[in-house]
């Protein structure tokens, strides 16, 4: 049964991964930063085991492929929505990382529904890859620095200027690049 539905361990973890997400969300309103960290680096390592293991093992599935960036982004989406809901991070950040992401399926869906031939959600571009990063930079660097109780400094402002200036050059990346799907199908008409 569990290999019908494409539920190995790898998947399994993954699965795991995205309950670990209510979580985090309970421990950052309930100003638990530092649990709130640990439970995000265990998700964190527990993408790269996933990972592993399917590549290692030979134990990648299509279910994987689509569940682990849904628990990658539900992650790092919720936790921004939740600091920024705490006041712990400014809300033009999180509105401008929450509307690349709804931009982004929003496209991909609608390329889907008219039937054009799409790149796979999970074959991000590589500003995408560099934007993911220093979102999850903010976010390990935000809850360390609550949960131990430090000062800001420099270093998160830094981190905020560049979390913003890669949330925007990835999505105008992905405009450009539905622009380049959407022109050639109307040359094709």
């Amino acid at each position: 049964m569990m290999s019908s539905l494409g539920l190995n361990l790898p998947n399994l973890i993954t699965l795991g991964r995205l309950l670990l997400v209510p979580l985090t969300i309970w421990l950052i309103l309930s100003d638990r930063y530092g649990t709130a960290f640990a439970v995000f680096v265990l998700a964190g390592l527990s993408d790269g085991l996933d990972g592993f293991i399917a590549k290692r093992f030979d134990r990648r599935t299509r279910l994987g492929a689509l569940l682990d960036p849904i628990a990658d982004k539900a992650l790092l989406v919720s936790v921004f929505l939740a600091l920024g809901a705490a006041g712990q991070i400014p809300v033009w950040l999180v509105i401008l990382v929450v509307f690349r992401d709804v931009m982004i399926v929003g496209g991909f869906l609608l390329l889907l529904a008219m039937g054009m031939s799409v790149p796979r959600l999970s074959d991000p571009l590589y500003i995408s890859k560099l934007n993911t990063l220093v979102q999850i930079a903010v976010v390990a660097f935000e809850l360390a620095r609550l949960g131990l109780g430090a000062d800001a400094g420099p270093v998160r402002q830094l981190l905020i200027i560049l979390a913003a200036a890669t949330t925007v050059a990835s999505g105008s990346s992905y405009l450009v690049r539905w622009a380049r799907i959407l022109s050639r199908s109307e040359e094709a008409l």
